[in-house]
């Protein structure tokens, strides 16, 4: 891959981090539940959640779940359960406001907080259609592919590492000023309906979309 073609998918990657997905959603309910510092780290595992979706295409599963309408299909519908499950745990989460949220959110392992959010961006076949529509566009078929899908990858983290930054910190900035249990509840109720809602986004993506 040369500079030209390389920055043209470095400007491409600002446009996909940026984009609202369940990964900006995923970065916002950390902050407003964890605070930056804690809650940043749901950005590795949506991170790892991209490299995953790499390696799927690198070994060629990428194209397996694309073509088989029965490899899509379990793929969809298990990201589509865990997207409305965990819009709903989010929608019933105690309204507890920042003061007294520190213990209650110590008992979130840093571990689990990145599983989880690797979970959003790894079991998604929207994303690994996308991928798979993306990025051989960048790809010198010629040259060794290893050193690409590499620098894609890196390429992608580092955009998502600080756009998610920034929604992270968005959503964290909203916590301190959330005082009263019925504001808590509210942006609890918030984010779990928009995770609902990707999920029923997801549940309606079709193959040849």
């Amino acid at each position: 891959m040369d500079f030209a073609t390389w920055l043209t998918f470095f400007a491409a990657s600002w446009a996909i981090s940026i984009s609202p997905g369940t990964g900006a959603v995923a970065a916002m309910s950390a902050g407003l539940n964890h605070g930056f510092r804690r809650g940043y780290f749901t950005v590795f595992g949506l991170v790892l959640g991209i490299w995953t979706q790499l390696l799927v295409i690198g070994l060629g599963l990428g194209a397996l779940v694309a073509a088989s309408a029965s490899a899509f299909l379990v793929v969809k519908w298990a990201g589509v359960a865990y997207l409305v499950w965990f819009g709903i745990a989010q929608w019933r989460a105690p309204a507890v406001p920042l003061a007294q949220r520190s213990l209650e959110t110590s008992q979130v392992t840093r571990r689990a907080m990145i599983f989880r959010a690797w979970t959003i961006n790894a079991v998604n076949p929207k994303g690994t259609v996308f991928m798979l529509a993306v990025v051989p566009q960048f790809l010198v078929l010629s040259a060794p592919l290893l050193p690409q899908y590499l620098l894609i990858g890196a390429t992608l983290s580092f955009t998502d590492f600080v756009v998610m930054a920034g929604y992270t910190a968005l959503a964290a900035k909203v916590l301190t000023a959330l005082k009263e249990v019925s504001h808590v509840r509210a942006m609890n109720r918030v984010f779990g309906a928009f995770f609902v809602l990707a999920g029923t986004l997801l549940a309606l993506f079709k193959r040849s979309a």
